[in-house]
């Protein structure tokens, strides 16, 4: 069980300045751009991301997209969609398959060290509180069975939502309540 948490890892960072193999970008639909994390690594990676994202035709919540990291650390982006929140009961469905299709893209490329972002926290307005929870679950879970995933990073863009994460992870290490 250790061996599973030793995987994770929680900072305070700016994302586009990672060396993995992949950064997830908490994307609008179109995957045009847009603001808060998105922005900055469509700043960071520079003008060809954009025209990768144009071919893609766009990613509907909950799904994701794959493109080279252009001029980021990272040799892939993967674009998620999350819901935006409204107090509907598929938030955390769609949440939880934002992941899981992140995990599934990083299996089909080989990616071994993947950074996430908060997903859907941001203009989008999920709790953080109960977002970090999907997040570490369902990142827990796939490495439960899945063995190729190296290292999974959390990279915040607070201190206080670092904490946040921190704080359910070690709720979870001393439960030893992994999820299934």
């Amino acid at each position: 069980m250790n061996n599973i948490f030793e995987k994770i890892k929680i900072i305070h960072r700016d994302i586009t300045s990672l060396k993995v193999d992949a950064v997830v970008n908490a994307a609008n639909n179109s995957l045009l751009g847009g603001g808060g994390v998105d922005g900055a690594i469509h700043k960071a990676a520079g003008p060809k991301l954009l025209q990768a994202c144009k071919k893609t035709g766009g990613c509907p919540t909950g799904s994701a997209r794959i493109t080279k990291g252009y001029n980021l650390f990272a040799p892939y982006v993967i674009h998620t969609v999350g819901p935006v929140y409204n107090k509907k009961n598929n938030n955390r469905q769609l949440l939880t398959l934002c992941y899981n299709n992140c995990f599934i893209l990083a299996k089909e490329y080989s990616i071994e060290t993947i950074a996430f972002p908060a997903i859907s926290c941001g203009v989008y307005g999920y709790p953080i509180d109960e977002a970090c929870k999907i997040a570490l679950n369902t990142s827990i879970s796939f490495i439960k069975k899945n063995s190729f995933i190296h290292q999974i990073i959390f990279a915040l863009f607070s201190s206080e939502y670092k904490s946040i994460y921190e704080n359910h992870f070690e709720i979870i290490k001393n439960t030893q309540n992994l999820p299934s």
